[in-house]
């Protein structure tokens, strides 16, 4: 296998696709600093997995895709493909050719192929593994891994070795193992939980099961008679109703009867109706007639009356009516007042114009009558000026002295408004700062009670806290205890044997020898629990007996109840007895088949004790001979002296009864207790006369050995396991009582914190409310003080005000003073003269007066004139109207004698037949009469047929009622019938039609079945179990006691049967899963065990190939020096470390951090193609691995190159021309000025070819 072509696109800077191609043996790829030559080995390491952006000399992995230059954009995604040539078949996989690829995109995802299939990276690291290339890729030697090496710690150095042994695989299966295994163990856990649990219930379920089968027993006792009640109600029923329907059908008859009867009064009652209703047409018919005959009557008087009035007021009208005046008089009058109207006109005339001069003159008169008054008003008014100015003056003096006085009063009044002001408010500000004081007060302890309150709630929350950590210590208790317990069970069950151990425990009183097992009697060191049992073999499983005959007596109970074979350990055996065995051979134990007896000796039968010369029974690992030989065992019994160490006597870590120690002393003689079988090695090659027991339970003697994989345990150790879990248990139970002490205390300190903070929260709510009530009372008392000294501010600036209008009123008082006293001294002027006013005004009412009798005469002959006018129109209109009325009374007189002849004749008409209508009425009153005769009669024989009809109605009804009661009788019959039928379908499933067939009164009762416990007489002819006939209050008599005794059961789990059986069903499946589960165990730790057991041995030769190949590198590195690697821990081969020792020639330094640069490099360099050469890989590439070097120590490694070519494909990055000399083929990597590399190839003697 080797690698065949590496082919970048886009990868760091070969951003074309670039291919190298590679062959076995050397390869060298050089360059320039800068040119690109590492990122070829960066592709190898990435294409193969590498996960670590920081190993590829990124901060990213996206930093491995072509970032771009000036001249090229950058690219997308980075794809590297590495092809294999796998014609040898080192990789597992079915291809001659493999070829390997991953692309990596820019927004972070990524592609694996193997031969262009999509796979996982897992998938490649498993291909790569088997081949000895695992993730830490130790094939490739990058930059820097030399310093990783020397600078690694020794758990680091022993990772190199085992990814070159491959031992990454078994370590995988290992952790996968774990991880199975620690899932199992909660799986494990829960089934066994589970299996507890339901263990624990399956008992009380049993108990509610036979409850439940006793239940079914009563429950069958109370279904037969409750079914035979039903069936005799049943019978009972229809019985009833057969009579119930016979009595029905004979009311029926009778309702029938009644029914006709009832329908025929009807009938006639409908008829004599019908003929009352006929009749009433005709009496109202008559009464009708008789009433219009009888109006008529009436009208026709009436109207007789009438025409004699009419006729008697026309003929009674005078013959001639009251005329009035002649209308020619009327004329004529009507032409003399036209006269006297034109004369009153002219006077008219003349009266008007003297009063417009009579007006006008007193018009002249009343002008200089108004001058003269208005400068005599002057005069008047500059008087009473000056008169009015002095009683105003007056009046304005002493209304500002009275306003200066209630300016005075009114200051008064504010001055004492304002000191009662003042006080009220010196009173409020001094009870509010009282209480301002008792706030604060209040304040003070409202804080205190606060922070009072504060502390108890973080103790209550302590509290809290604790009591929360107290439950969860008791739950956490209390679940490992449970644990403890089920683990102390289950091992308990363990030590229960069922074999013939099991037995003759059981059969403790039949041997009265028997002293119980050994595993229970006796008592081991703690750790040494598998030696000790390896070392007692099948003693470890064995019984205690006093005695031979003992043992002798229980072999015989094992064969005579052929229950399997026991192993026996005697007490109170002498020096030379040996336990007693069962007939089979224990191989591998010291009770096994004795050395050279026949045969036939130890088969069939049971060996007690055998004599002294036999002692080596004892012992199945029997010394040499020697009596003298060296080792022995000391009397005590406690070690052994081997060398410079001393190994434990078994003996000595057993306590027990004193008569078994000496037989259990016999059984472990000469044996010891070592670590390892590598110690029992050495402890038996130099005492052969011994017998070493590991701690892991493997026993190796001289002769003899046993041992190998974990088995089952023994007795010993089952014992021991109870014994510790019982400690255990105790030590719990102690714990947990502790806990739940602590628990309780924590909740009493917790109920007691919570009513402390309760107490304290009601008290700080009373504080609150009161400081509540005394702020109220402050805002108030503040409220008074401040309206008190807002008061006193007002009225002393009211009263202010009042000074400054006294002070007005004292000035304009004194001003007003001194002006009255000077309008006083001031001379009054006489009265103006008014004679010109008097004559004027004489004058002007004479010519008033003149003015008066003009207009009245001119007045007087306007009203005659009027007056005149409209009489002469009167007196032409009356003359018109007389003349008009007179041609009325002409025609009214012709119409009043028209009027009493017609009224003559009718009267003379209506007196006629006025006889005629009496007549009628008096014909119409007898037919009134007989109408009405006949229509009582009528209603005599209906009113008698309706009292018939009445009774026959209340018969009817009664016959009804009665037929209903029975149908409502019937039909509850029938209904509890049906609640019968019902009853007996829906709770217990028996049709109507078997219930009497099967349950019936006529039906014999079969025997109660048997109660649980009870036995039934033999004897088919016993009355217990003869049917008998059926008695009602036998069978309700069985119904009871079925009732008490079912109640006396107390509550019953109807599904308890069921859920038993699916409980113990569930319980058994359990159980068989939870021996799946221990026995996947067991195999898993097998599986642990092997994989341990692979690595170590895997590991171990890697390291001494390593080591040996080491040296020799390091000799041939540096001639003359030393090196070696060394394990930290050599005892522990699957995790010891690895240390580096290195000695150059001439110094005696062996630590690496003293030597120089080159040479820890080159101690590096050796260590890692020691693993080349100890687990050769199919490549390496190393990158400038040799740069340190100088000539000669370049030489010597080149030297090695050309040694690990032989078997391995090298790929070496350099820039030593020495190391290009060796090389099989050349690339040459370079970058010009666009930032790409690109590669040239030349192998020996062809020529150089550019690839793309």
């Amino acid at each position: 296998m080797h690698l065949k072509a590496l082919t970048l696109r886009g990868f760091k800077s070969f951003a074309s696709a670039t291919t190298l191609r590679f062959e076995p043996g050397i390869t060298c790829v050089v360059g320039p600093n800068g040119s690109g030559k590492s990122n070829v080995v960066d592709a190898l390491s990435w294409v193969m997995g590498e996960q670590g952006a920081k190993s590829l000399r990124g901060g990213k992995m996206e930093d491995v895709i072509f970032a771009g230059t000036t001249g090229r954009p950058p690219l997308g995604r980075a794809e590297v493909s590495l092809t294999i040539d796998n014609s040898d078949g080192a990789l597992p996989i079915e291809y001659a050719e493999v070829t390997i690829t991953r692309i990596m995109f820019r927004n972070g995802g990524s592609e694996y192929q193997i031969n262009g299939d999509t796979c996982r990276l897992l998938d490649i690291q498993e291909l790569l593994s088997d081949s000895g290339i695992g993730r830490e890729m130790h094939v490739i030697v990058g930059q820097g891994r030399l310093d990783s090496v020397l600078h690694a710690d020794p758990t680091g150095r022993r990772a190199f070795i085992e990814e070159a042994a491959g031992v990454l695989k078994h370590r995988k299966r290992k952790e996968k193992a774990l991880r199975k295994l620690e899932a199992m163990g909660a799986n494990l856990a829960r089934v066994q939980d589970l299996t507890d649990e339901l263990r624990r219930q399956l008992k009380p379920l049993g108990r509610q099961a036979a409850v439940a089968r006793r239940a079914a027993v009563i429950q069958a006792d109370l279904r037969d008679a409750r079914l035979r009640l039903l069936a005799d109600d049943l019978v009972r029923l229809r019985e009833a109703l057969r009579e119930e329907i016979a009595d029905e059908a004979a009311l029926k008859q009778r309702r029938e009867a009644t029914e006709s009867e009832l329908k025929a009064a009807l009938a006639r009652e409908a008829g004599l109706e019908d003929e009352v209703r006929r009749l009433a047409p005709r009496l109202q018919r008559a009464q009708q007639t008789w009433y219009d005959l009888s109006q008529l009557a009436e009208r026709v008087r009436g109207t007789i009356s009438l025409a004699d009035a009419r006729v008697k007021s026309a003929t009674a009208a005078p013959e001639e009516e009251r005329r009035g005046r002649d209308p020619e008089d009327m004329e004529r009058e009507a032409s003399r007042i036209r006269e006297q109207e034109a004369e009153l006109e002219a006077a008219l005339e003349a009266a008007e114009h003297a009063l417009e001069d009579t007006t006008a003159h007193r018009a002249d008169l009343e002008r200089e009558l108004a001058s003269e008054e208005r400068r005599l008003r002057d005069a008047a008014r500059a008087i009473a000026d000056r008169r009015e100015g002095l009683a105003r003056l007056s009046g304005q003096v002493n209304a500002a002295r009275g306003r200066a006085a209630s300016a005075q009063a009114e200051i008064d009044r504010l001055a004492s408004s304002r000191d009662e002001a003042r006080e009220r408010a010196v009173a409020a500000q001094e009870e509010y700062e009282q209480l301002k004081a008792e706030v604060e007060g209040l304040d003070a302890g409202d804080t205190e009670l606060a922070e009072r309150h504060d502390a108890a709630e973080r103790e209550l929350a302590a509290a809290e806290e604790a009591l929360s950590t107290a439950r969860d210590a008791v739950t956490a208790a209390e679940r490992s205890r449970a644990a403890v317990s089920a683990r102390h069970e289950a091992l308990a069950l363990g030590l229960r044997r069922k074999d013939g151990t099991g037995v003759l425990l059981g059969a403790g009183d039949r041997l009265s020898g028997l002293l119980g097992p050994l595993a229970e009697l006796l008592t081991v060191a703690p750790g040494h629990e598998v030696a000790v049992a390896a070392a007692l073999g099948a003693a470890a499983d064995a019984v205690a007996v006093a005695d031979p005959t003992t043992a002798a007596d229980a072999i015989r109970l094992l064969r005579k109840q052929d229950a399997g074979r026991a192993v026996l350990v005697l007490g109170g055996a002498r020096a030379g007895q040996v336990p007693a065995q069962g007939t089979e051979p224990l191989p591998g134990t010291p009770a096994g088949q004795l050395p050279g007896q026949a045969s036939g000796a130890g088969q069939g039968r049971a060996v007690g004790a055998v004599s002294g010369a036999d002692q080596a029974v004892a012992n199945p690992f029997p010394a040499s001979g020697d009596p003298d030989r060296a080792g022995r065992a000391d009397p005590s019994g406690t070690s052994v002296a081997t060398g410079e160490c001393a190994a434990p006597a078994v003996a000595g870590l057993l306590q027990g009864p004193a008569e078994l120690m000496a037989a259990v002393r016999r059984l472990v003689r000469d044996m010891v207790v070592v670590g390892t079988l590598e110690d029992a090695e050495e402890l038996v090659a130099a005492h052969p006369g011994l017998t070493a027991v590991t701690a892991e339970g493997d026993v190796l003697g001289a002769h003899f050995a046993h041992g190998g994989s974990a088995g089952a345990p023994s007795l010993l150790e089952v014992q021991a396991s109870v014994d510790e879990a019982a400690t255990e248990l105790a030590a719990l139970a102690v714990r947990c009582d502790r806990l739940a002490s602590d628990q309780r205390a924590a909740a009493a300190l917790r109920a007691g914190c919570a009513a402390r903070v309760e107490e304290l929260r009601e008290r700080r709510r009373s504080a609150e409310r009161e400081r509540s009530g005394v702020a109220q009372q402050l805002g108030r008392l503040a409220g008074q003080a401040r309206g008190a000294a807002g008061e006193a501010e007002r009225t002393t600036a009211s009263a202010a005000r009042a000074q400054e209008a006294l002070e007005r009123a004292t000035e304009e008082a004194e001003e007003l003073a001194e002006r009255l006293l000077v309008a006083e001294e001031t001379p009054v002027e006489e009265e103006p003269d008014t004679s010109v006013r008097d004559r004027l005004a004489a004058d002007g009412a004479n010519a008033r007066q003149t003015e008066m009798e003009a207009r009245l005469q001119a007045r007087t002959h306007e009203e005659r004139v009027k007056a005149l006018a409209g009489r002469a129109d009167a007196l032409d209109r009356g003359a018109r109207a007389e003349r008009e009325a007179r041609a009325r009374a002409e025609q009214r007189r012709a119409r009043l004698r028209h009027e009493a002849a017609v009224a003559t004749a009718v009267a003379s008409g209506a007196r006629q037949l006025l006889a005629h209508v009496e007549v009628s009425v008096v014909r119409a009153d007898e037919e009134r009469t007989r109408a009405e005769a006949a229509k009582a009669e009528r209603e005599r024989d209906l009113a008698a047929e309706r009292g018939r009809g009445r009774d026959l109605k209340g018969e009817l009804d009664r016959l009804t009622d009665s037929v209903h009661r029975g149908e409502v009788l019937g039909a509850e019959k029938r209904l509890r019938m049906e609640q019968v039928e019902a009853k007996a379908l829906e709770e217990f499933g028996v049709e109507p039609a078997g219930l009497a067939a099967e349950y019936g009164p006529e039906q014999l009762v079969p025997p109660s079945p048997a109660a649980e416990g009870e036995e039934l007489p033999a004897d088919p002819g016993h009355p217990r179990n003869q049917p008998k006939p059926f008695v009602r209050a036998e069978q309700e008599k069985r119904l009871k006691t079925a009732e008490r005794a079912y109640q006396q059961l107390g509550k019953v789990n109807p599904l308890a049967l069921e859920e038993f059986s699916a409980l113990e069903e569930r319980h058994k499946f359990l159980s068989e899963q939870l021996e799946d589960l221990k026995k996947t165990r067991a195999d898993l730790m097998q599986v642990i065990k092997e994989v341990d057991e692979r690595v170590e041995q895997v590991f171990t030769e890697a390291f001494r190939d390593t080591a040996r190949e080491f040296e020799g590198v390091f000799s041939r590195l540096f001639p003359g020096g030393e090196g070696r690697l060394v394990l930290t821990d050599p005892d522990n081969m699957l995790t010891t470390g690895l240390d580096v020792e290195a000695r150059p020639p001439g110094k005696k330094v062996k630590r690496l951090s003293l030597l120089s640069g080159g040479e820890r490099s080159l101690t590096a360099v050796a260590l890692l193609v020691s693993i080349f050469k100890a687990r050769p890989s199919p490549f390496y590439v190393m990158d400038e691995v040799e740069a340190a070097l100088d000539d000669t120590n370049l030489q010597r490694l080149i030297r090695i190159m050309e040694e690990l070519q032989e078997s391995s494909q090298l790929i070496v990055i350099t820039h030593q021309k020495r190391t290009m000399e060796v090389a099989d083929a050349l690339y040459g990597v370079s970058m010009q000025g666009d930032g790409v590399s690109k590669v040239i190839s030349q192998r020996l003697r062809r020529e150089p070819s550019r690839l793309d």
